[in-house]
């Protein structure tokens, strides 16, 4: 069966519903199956796609040579390396890692802290709130602005930028048409020159920042970034960074909504909090699927794939398989173990992942403190992304009651 079966409702509650189907009958007949555009293949089950995240040497990151070749865009990709493979790949994480450590996600842990509780102050006295718009999104916008050194009030360049960004991932798959490329293109370039003039007043005059740190890495080679490198991996936060963890928020909500048994639970035991966004996570990840490409024959869910074959992995669906989940279609917040893969595995897990975890403890924390009752409002249509390019609200209008 190919993705011409895929879903084909207009509306993305809908088009969320039919995925979920349509994942369940891809896993039922087989797991991999023929994409819509040629040479392309959607690939469902957990044991697939966890195979495909640890073997780097078939199942490649690189598709530089398939982007349309482009001098002024080149930069975007240049210290991406979650579009690199090894020996390329160890090199940019092991510098940005470096700068980019899991203590110094710690130490935000009291700003974040103070930045969500500024902005649910800033929202006294309402009884409805576009969470989104109010809460979720500003939040890990405004903590990455800061952690680069970025005037906090360009916030607003940040969502243009990713919502530029997500309207590349194609719905026929894994890879942006030539036509969406072009399309980003204005955007790509105003990032280019926002950033690599902040990266130059970085190097005039260095702080205490991550882009400081990022100038400042080295390996023991004495090897360093340069200023393409170090933008490329900004942009990568801006683009897919906060936008995934505003998307985690806004589904931690919804799954509370749709749970209020599992919300009361929450609400008497915050220990439950990690686990509850675990199972978010799981339930509802922000990037539903990730790319690869074939670099030789290989037999995948019992069908054989050439070389130079694009891959949809589709993650959203591993994290419902029933080989591996019991009853996963339940928001569970006790689930353990919890091995969801929607941060990636093996030399590409997600770099990202500890930052995110954080904040949107923290927000989950201060919500339930903040408000007794969260409810989405039954009055107005939840506004939602492409699922199949990013699965969260971009709009969530919710009533609350303060406690």
């Amino acid at each position: 069966m190919t993705s011409n079966d895929s879903p084909t409702s207009h509306t993305w509650p809908e088009r969320i519903s039919g995925l979920y189907d349509w994942f369940a009958r891809q896993r039922a007949e087989g797991g991999v199956s023929a994409g819509e555009l040629p040479g392309t293949w959607n690939v469902f089950g957990y044991d697939d796609i966890n195979a495909v995240f640890s073997d780097y040497a078939t199942f490649s990151s690189d598709f530089n040579d398939f982007a349309p070749p482009d001098l002024e865009m080149d930069w975007f990709a240049k210290g991406n390396f979650f579009f690199s493979d090894p020996p390329r790949h160890r090199q940019l994480r092991g510098l940005v890692t470096r700068a980019f450590t899991p203590k110094l996600v710690a130490t935000l842990e009291p700003r974040i802290t103070a930045v969500a509780t500024d902005l649910l102050d800033n929202l006294a006295g309402r009884d409805r709130i576009d969470l989104i718009g109010d809460f979720a999104y500003p939040l890990p916008a405004i903590v990455i602005a800061e952690l680069i050194g970025v005037p906090t009030e360009d916030i607003s360049l940040f969502r243009q930028w990713a919502s530029a960004f997500v309207a590349t991932q194609t719905e026929k798959g894994a890879l942006a048409t030539p036509e969406e490329v072009a399309a980003f293109k204005p955007t790509g370039l105003a990032m280019r020159g926002y950033l690599l003039d902040h990266v130059a007043k970085i190097r005039a005059n260095p702080g205490q920042d991550l882009i400081s740190l990022l100038v400042d890495a080295r390996d023991e080679s004495g090897n360093q970034l340069d200023d393409e490198e170090i933008i490329s991996f900004v942009a990568l936060l801006l683009t897919a960074g906060h936008p995934t963890t505003t998307g985690l928020i806004g589904n931690a909500v919804l799954c509370l909504d749709e749970n209020p048994d599992a919300a009361g639970e929450l609400r008497a035991d915050r220990t439950l909090v990690p686990d509850a966004l675990e199972e978010v996570v799981r339930l509802r990840p922000s990037l539903p699927r990730q790319g690869r490409l074939t670099t030789r024959e290989v037999e995948l869910g019992g069908q054989l794939i050439p070389p130079g074959q694009v891959l949809s992995l589709w993650v959203a669906s591993a994290n419902r398989d029933e080989r591996h989940f019991t009853d996963p279609d339940r928001f569970d917040p006790r689930r353990k173990p919890n091995r969801h893969l929607s941060f990636g595995h093996g030399i590409h897990f997600c770099i990202g992942a500890p930052l995110a975890r954080l904040e949107s403890r923290i927000a989950l924390n201060l919500l339930l403190d903040r408000y007794a009752d969260i409810r989405v409002a039954t009055d107005e249509p939840v506004e939602f992304h492409n699922p199949e390019a990013l699965m969260g609200a971009r709009q969530l209008p919710v009533t609350v009651t303060t406690a």
